[in-house]
């Protein structure tokens, strides 16, 4: 009983004689630490001036498990982001200005770190050390309380799910910084993929957008880049970005990820059925299909089933969700491409923005995608809104980078701004040298960091929503509103219709 008794009060002397919270010692197992190697560490920041510089990247205050050694290395940064020299006198100075000097056990204790290590000359190997115990005791922390709100039947699963991912995803952005590249290391990666460029034959360098003339001009969607595709409403952006992600994943087999958080999976599906079987996406709608279309439907949309598309329809989506979707995508599938739609639907990480505007909000969400982008190397394709300056300008209302909705930020961290414009939307039927307008969507590339500018124009179909090459079904006559019939574009798959359908596949297609 006695030694019972007397066991506890021995931990908690320990305890705070090392600078170990209570929260700690109450697990009954000392957490992973290096105190030994953490005193070598500051010795050495005081033997030799430079040093900090190696390690600064890798040490942060909280990485010490002594808080008298942690206090210490607080006083050190201090002096360095000074400009002030770092020595004995000077950080005993520092921590007395700091009202810590007794905390840390004075003058004596911080000289005496002195004699622990001779130089500095594996300081960097010795504080990834110290940063290892601290992602471990992190990774504790955070299973430990985990496991105590698991136990709480008051507690929402799926928000504990949210916690869990994030706290995991703040160790590792907190801890893990990519180190500087050399000049001679980065120039032969660079010749590489431009002999890698070189021997494609088709000019692609990224994932394809199934767009010819599109694909001339950006030789397809690049790794890292963050493209913003903007459009008013009613001008078919999803309809876009599905015949996209279509092309890439079926025509090319590249698997990507869609974010819909305006639209259904179903719906997105059914667009993507009535695209692929050509057929009126009202009948799909309806269910109100003839045999020989549901035939049609079945035997074009096989090769589709077996495309690497993953979509999520989550709504709200954060981009702290949005960052950890895509990472389990990129480790589990692979995924070189990521469709956002659309930006404005998105929230941002409210402990950044509290307190601000949706302006600064929809900034955050820019910047965090152009992240993602970059972390994951895979083009991000994010849809966006315009303001409705567009909509109240003369002339032919082509939209401008300046209507870009909520926050100029948006141009400023695309590296690619796309608009769609459709004459016909606002009753032009014809342009100055008189050719037809129906069925003739623009693709004006506004800002194109790493190419040029250019408008290409391609062939929408509104009653199949989906967009494709104008030069594909291109008539003697020039482009107009009379396209080949649907079970003419395929040649292997014929069905032979009853003459009223194909009278009608002949007629003008509605938009």
């Amino acid at each position: 009983m006695e030694g019972g008794n007397t066991s506890p009060i021995r931990l908690s002397d320990k305890s705070r004689r090392f600078g170990v919270s209570e929260a700690s010692s109450q697990l009954g197992k000392i957490p992973p630490q290096a105190i030994e190697v953490e005193e070598a560490i500051l010795g050495a920041l005081m033997l030799e001036r430079d040093a900090l510089t190696n390690v600064i990247e890798i040490l942060k205050p909280g990485s010490f498990y002594k808080d008298a050694n942690k206090a210490i290395f607080e006083a050190i940064v201090e002096l360095f982001n000074n400009s002030d020299p770092v020595d004995i006198k000077t950080v005993v100075h520092q921590l007395r200005k700091n009202g810590k000097l007794e905390f840390v056990g004075g003058a004596y204790y911080v000289s005496e770190l002195t004699t622990k290590v001779n130089s500095s000359a594996n300081i960097e190997y010795h504080a990834r050390i110290v940063a290892e115990q601290s992602i471990k005791r992190e990774l504790i922390r955070i299973s430990s309380e985990i496991q105590k709100d698991a136990y709480e039947d008051t507690v929402d699963v799926f928000k504990l799910l949210d916690r869990a991912e994030q706290g995991l995803f703040e160790v590792s952005e907190s801890h893990i910084r990519k180190n500087y590249d050399s000049m001679s290391s980065l120039l032969h990666q660079a010749i590489e993929e431009i002999e890698e460029k070189k021997n494609k034959k088709d000019g692609l360098t990224g994932v394809p957008s199934g767009f010819s003339a599109l694909d001339r001009v950006t030789s397809g969607w690049q790794p890292s880049d963050l493209v913003i595709i903007a459009a008013r409403p009613g001008m078919g952006k999803t309809a876009f970005v599905v015949s996209a992600m279509r092309n890439a994943a079926v025509e090319f087999g590249k698997p990507v990820a869609l974010f819909s958080l305006e639209m259904s999976s179903v719906q997105l599906v059914n667009r993507l059925i009535s695209a692929e079987a050509e057929l009126e996406s009202e009948k799909i709608k309806k269910g109100d299909l003839a045999d020989y279309e549901w035939e049609q439907l079945l035997h074009k949309t096989a090769k589709m089933s077996e495309a690497p598309i993953f979509i999520d329809d989550t709504p709200g989506l954060s981009i702290l969700e949005l960052r950890a979707k895509c990472r389990r995508l990129k480790a589990q599938h692979g995924i070189e491409m990521v469709i956002i739609d659309y930006l404005q639907l998105m929230s941002g990480d409210t402990s950044k923005t509290a307190g601000g505007n949706r302006e600064q909000e929809i900034a955050s969400i820019s910047r965090a995608l152009k992240g993602i982008a970059k972390e994951l190397n895979v083009p991000v394709i994010a849809l966006s809104q315009l303001s409705r300056a567009v909509e109240t300008r003369g002339g032919d209302k082509r939209p401008q980078l300046s209507d870009l909705r909520e926050s100029g930020s948006i141009e400023q961290d695309a590296d690619m701004v796309m608009f769609l414009y459709r004459p016909e939307y606002y009753g032009m039927t014809q342009d100055e040298n008189g050719m037809p307008l129906n069925g003739v969507g623009e693709v004006i590339i506004a800002k194109h960091r790493n190419g040029k500018l250019e408008n290409v124009q391609l062939k929408f179909i509104g009653k199949f929503t989906k967009f494709e090459d104008l030069d594909s079904t291109m008539m003697d006559t020039g482009y107009g509103n009379s396209f080949p019939a649907s079970n003419q574009s395929n040649s292997d798959f014929t069905i032979t219709l009853p003459s009223k359908a194909n009278k009608n596949d002949d007629e003008e297609m509605p938009f």
